[in-house]
């Protein structure tokens, strides 16, 4: 029997393998992907139930990569990232409108504006309004502006043009504010733009949203190769609900701040804490929530890292200062209150709502964060910065409880590299505040059992972990102390 021979039983398997049994969680993953961002789908909680299931494939489909060999893993997952992106970007953002403001500042932008400067219904500059992100609205039986249903593809808002007061629809949501995004968002916004006409819609930010995503599969696929962990788990990036409804189909910026947060964590364990700087302050002047991964990365020279970061920072600014001047502070105080971010209300602060009230929830969320950040400040080190990145960003999640999933963006890439998979309850959490549809009086409820859930299961993780950890020194030190018994060996 030659050995091409002995080999060909070893081969039919791995080819039944990756054509025959692993194509069956993936297909169901891109049904169901493709079902959560169906244009027109009647049944409104399709992004929430799609996304449990997705998770459920997710899980299957992770198993059976593990059938692959080692040496194709790596491009089946990057294969499966791209395929199923591609589903993705085949229908429009499906809950949420916010790459129309991406959009709109990319546009203003390229015609030489600062897109501080003027806020979306403002009529000097109706001559850049694109068809697919403005269109003339009518006036209602009350006098109030009201568009007609389908307009965008998207959720559309009804306005009044400045100063006209023609009744104005737009699919920029707050349309009569100005921007809130900082100046690494606002290049990547006009970066983007410039590659395309004005006429072309939502497709170029759901392009580089999967772009990116590919760029962070990669990066996930090089720091598990180089600690010897399964590859396959780069998939739980790449091919979860959030990444590809979030990232790709909504197109969140957030994904660009995730990147270079992960970006940071590598070059700083890499011993490079300039660069590694460099790319945490570009990743605050994205969407500044990223600054909450700092106490993680200031376990090696962490002058020279928060000088290279505020430069960075500043810098990025510098450009849009000295147009905008404290315009470029745009929106942010005005949606700091209006998301509940200085005072108690809502599911802002959800957990602390349960045993206070009044101005209390913001003050005991701020106490406990403070202690989280000052344990991780005083435990990392190069050799766990993934698990404490993974704990601070995934607490500070669960204790503020923004209602935007997309901001777990920053902490799945961390989940992938700690392998603390309770921390995935947070992300579930989030979705289930954004998603599950407002029903009075039981969303209150509902919102807090899923803080509590994802409470519940962070907890039983850090003590499966820490009993796991006891009885792996236990069995250390038996071993040690039988070995020191041992009769010596002539």
């Amino acid at each position: 029997m030659t050995p091409r021979t002995a080999a060909s039983p070893q081969a039919a398997g791995t080819k039944l393998r990756l054509f025959v049994v692993l194509p069956a969680p993936f297909v169901a993953g891109a049904a169901l992907l493709w079902w959560m961002v169906l244009p027109g789908n009647p049944f409104e909680s399709a992004p929430v139930v799609g996304t449990c299931l997705s998770w459920l494939v997710l899980i299957a489909a992770v198993g059976f990569l593990r059938q692959v060999p080692r040496r194709r893993v790596g491009a089946v997952v990057v294969a499966g990232t791209v395929l199923l992106g591609l589903v993705a970007v085949g229908a429009p953002p499906r809950t949420s409108n916010d790459s129309a403001r991406y959009a709109w500042d990319g546009i203003v932008q390229k015609a030489g504006i600062s897109p501080y400067s003027y806020v979306p219904i403002d009529e000097t500059l109706s001559s850049l309004r694109p068809g697919w992100l403005f269109a003339p609205g009518a006036s209602g039986p009350d006098g109030r502006p009201v568009c007609a249903r389908g307009l965008f593809g998207t959720d559309s808002v009804a306005a009044f043009g400045y100063p006209s007061g023609n009744p104005l629809c737009t699919a920029i949501n707050r349309p009569h504010v100005p921007t809130i995004y900082p100046p690494t968002a606002e290049l990547y916004f006009v970066g983007v733009r410039a590659a395309v006409p004005d006429t072309v819609g939502y497709l170029p930010f759901q392009l580089g949203g999967l772009l990116i995503s590919v760029a962070v599969t990669l990066m996930l696929l090089r720091v598990l190769a180089r600690r010897g962990l399964p590859l396959e788990l780069a998939a739980v990036w790449g091919w979860s609900p959030l990444v590809l409804l979030e990232a790709v189909n909504n197109a969140h910026v957030d994904v660009l701040g995730g990147a270079l947060i992960l970006a940071a964590g590598m070059l700083l364990a890499g011993g490079r804490p300039l660069r590694s700087g460099a790319a945490f302050g570009a990743a605050v002047a994205t969407k500044l929530i990223p600054v909450i991964a700092a106490p993680a990365l200031l376990f090696r020279r962490p002058v020279r890292f928060i000088a290279a970061a505020a430069g960075t920072f500043v810098l990025l600014y510098v450009p849009y200062l000295a147009v905008a001047g404290a315009g470029v502070l745009g929106f942010l105080p005005g949606y700091l209150k209006e998301e509940g971010y200085s005072q108690s209300g809502g599911i802002r602060f959800g957990l602390a709502q349960l045993v206070s009230a009044g101005p209390w929830p913001p003050v005991l969320s701020a106490a406990a964060l403070a202690i989280v950040a000052l344990g991780v400040l005083r435990r990392t080190r190069a050799e766990n910065v993934w698990d404490q990145q993974t704990v601070m960003i995934g607490l500070t999640l669960l204790v503020v409880s923004p209602t935007y999933p997309w901001y777990a963006l920053m902490l799945l890439p961390f989940i992938v590299l700690s392998r603390r998979w309770e921390y995935t309850a947070v992300i579930l959490a989030l979705d289930v505040i954004y998603m599950v549809p407002k029903v009075e009086p039981y969303s209150g409820p509902i919102n807090q059992g899923a803080l509590l859930a994802a409470a519940a299961a962070l907890a039983a993780g850090a003590w499966l972990r820490r009993r796991a950890g006891l009885r792996l020194a236990a069995a250390s030190a038996l071993r040690t102390e039988a070995m020191s018994c041992s009769p010596e060996q002539p």
